[in-house]
């Protein structure tokens, strides 16, 4: 779908300088950051981003690793 938009100029012009150092086209950038807008505004993303990263870091076993983590420094305080 193509579409036309109104920026302010120097907005294009950082578009236009990010799009050359990236190595991709106006249109590619475009398209990024409007997916990335978007996504960012849809209800419920940041929980289920959280979600994904809790869930790798249980799946990866960081749970154990906090476990250990917690009783070492708890082990060197002066409650226990």
């Amino acid at each position: 779908m193509k579409t036309a938009v109104s920026i302010p100029d120097a907005l294009f012009a950082q578009a236009e300088e990010l799009a050359q150092r990236l190595g991709k086209s106006r249109s590619q950038v475009y398209r990024e950051a409007l997916a990335e807008y978007v996504a960012r505004r849809e209800p419920g993303a940041v929980t289920a981003a959280l979600n994904q990263v809790a869930d790798d870091l249980a799946r990866d076993g960081a749970d154990s690793w906090l476990e250990a983590a917690s009783r070492a420094t708890l082990g060197r305080n002066e409650w226990s």
